[in-house]
C-alpha cells in the first residue's frame, strides 16, 4: 500500500501523508516529509542527542544552541534562524484577525487559520483505519484512541479510566466536589458547563425544545425526549418483578425501590430515608427552614415548588381540576376527589349540587388531573 494518496480538494493540499494525515500542496513536499517517518537519521546533535534525516534541519537546529539567529523580532525580542519562521511569527503581532463570516476576532494568525476550517469544512486530518476525517489535530488524536482502546487518564480515587482529558477532569469533580460554575442569580453552582447553561434557562425562561404534537416546550433535551413517549406510547423501561412498564427511566428506578425498599437518600439530621431525591431535598428544608420560592405578588414564601404553584392560583383564579359529571371547577385536586366521593352514591345531578356546597367550604391539597383544553 502506498504511503500517500491524493485527495480531491479545490487544488490545494491534495497530497496527504498516510502516516500522520498531514496534507501537502506539492508531491515533492510530501516526499520530503515522508523521510521524517522512514529515513535514517544520519545527523546527530552532540549537545542534546537530537537526530535529523536532513542536513538542512540539522543546521537549523544547531542555531538553538549557538544562539546564532539571523532574524530578530523588534516587538518581542524573539530570535529566528530562518526567514520563513520569522515572517510567520510577525503575523502574530499584526492582528487582530477578523473572520469575515462570523465576525469573530483572533490575536494570532495561526489560530485564525484553524478557525476558518469551521466555515470551509476543511478536514486535513484523515484516519487511516476508518473513513473519518477531522478539522483539528486534537480531534484526530482523540479519535485514534477509539481504535487503540487506550485510556490514558486514570482516576486515582476509583480506578476508572478515560480516553479524553476533558471527561477525566469532569469525573474528578465527583470526588473533589469542585463546582466552578456559579449562577449569579441564585448562588447555585455546577461541576460542568453544560449543566450550568441548562440551569440558566430556569431564570431566562428559555425552552428551546418544542413538541410539534401538543406545543409543549422544554428547557432540557432529556425531558423533551421523555415527553415524546407520551404521544408514541413507548415504554422502554420494564420492571422484571411485576412487569410494569415506564416511559421514563427516573420513574422506573423510583418504582423498583417500591420492591426493594431501598432509600438511598438519608437525612443526616434525623436519619429518615427517602426513595426519591425530590422528597429528600424537600425534607431537608424542614431542618434548614429554607423557603426558596417567593410570591412576587404578596411576598409569601414556600419550601416547595408545588406549594408555590398552588398558591399562585389564589392570585390568578385558575381552577385546573374539573368534575366530568357536573363540570364544576376546583382549585385543588383534593377538593375534586372529595366532590366525587359524595357524588358516587346517589343520583348525579342532585348529589353534585349537594357535593358542591360541601366542597366549597373546604379545599385541602392537590393532585395531577388537569382540566382539558376546550
Amino acid at each position: 500500500m502506498s504511503s500517500s494518496e491524493e485527495t480531491e480538494t479545490d487544488g490545494r493540499r491534495s497530497h496527504q501523508c498516510q502516516k500522520c494525515g498531514k496534507p501537502f500542496s506539492r508531491i515533492c513536499s510530501l516526499r520530503r516529509h515522508e523521510l521524517t517517518h522512514t529515513a535514517e537519521k544520519l545527523y546527530h546533535c552532540e549537545q542534546c542527542d537530537s537526530s535529523f534525516s536532513q542536513l538542512k534541519n540539522y543546521k537549523l537546529h544547531l542555531h538553538t544552541h549557538t544562539e546564532e539567529t539571523a532574524y530578530c523580532c523588534e516587538q518581542c525580542g524573539g530570535h529566528f534562524s530562518n526567514q520563513s519562521s520569522y515572517r510567520k511569527h510577525l503575523r502574530d503581532h499584526t492582528g487582530p484577525y477578523q473572520c469575515d463570516q462570523c465576525e469573530k476576532t483572533f490575536s494570532y494568525f495561526s489560530i485564525y487559520k484553524i478557525h476558518m476550517r469551521v466555515h470551509t469544512k476543511e478536514r486535513p486530518y484523515c484516519c487511516d483505519q476508518c473513513p473519518k476525517s477531522f478539522s483539528f489535530l486534537s480531534s484526530y488524536k482523540r479519535h485514534q484512541l477509539s481504535h487503540s482502546g487506550e485510556k490514558p487518564y486514570q482516576c486515582d480515587f476509583c480506578g476508572k479510566s478515560f480516553t479524553q482529558s476533558g471527561h477525566f477532569s469532569l469525573h474528578l469533580r465527583n470526588h473533589t466536589g469542585e463546582k466552578p460554575y456559579e449562577c449569579d442569580q441564585c448562588d447555585k453552582s455546577f461541576s460542568d458547563l453544560s449543566s450550568y447553561k441548562i440551569h440558566q434557562r430556569v431564570h431566562s425562561g428559555e425552552k428551546p425544545y418544542c413538541c410539534n404534537q401538543c406545543g409543549r416546550s422544554f428547557s432540557q433535551l432529556g425531558n423533551y425526549k421523555s415527553h415524546l413517549r407520551i404521544h408514541t406510547g413507548e415504554k422502554p423501561f420494564r420492571c422484571e418483578l411485576c412487569e410494569k412498564s415506564f416511559s421514563i427511566s427516573k420513574t422506573y428506578k423510583q418504582h423498583v425501590r417500591t420492591h426493594t425498599g431501598e432509600k438511598p437518600y438519608q437525612c443526616k439530621e434525623c436519619a429518615k430515608g427517602f426513595g426519591r431525591l425530590s422528597n429528600y431535598m424537600r425534607h431537608l428544608r424542614i431542618h434548614t427552614g429554607e423557603q426558596p420560592y417567593s410570591c412576587d405578588q404578596c411576598g409569601k414564601c414556600f419550601n416547595s415548588s408545588y406549594s408555590y404553584s398552588r398558591h399562585q392560583r389564589v392570585h390568578t383564579g385558575e381552577k385546573p381540576y374539573w368534575c366530568s359529571q357536573c363540570k364544576r371547577l376546583f382549585t385543588r385536586s383534593q377538593s375534586l376527589k372529595k366532590h366525587r366521593c359524595v357524588a358516587v352514591d346517589e343520583d348525579s345531578v342532585t348529589v353534585c349540587k349537594k357535593a358542591q356546597s360541601t366542597c366549597s367550604t373546604t379545599e385541602p391539597t392537590n393532585d395531577n388531573q388537569q382540566q382539558p383544553t376546550k
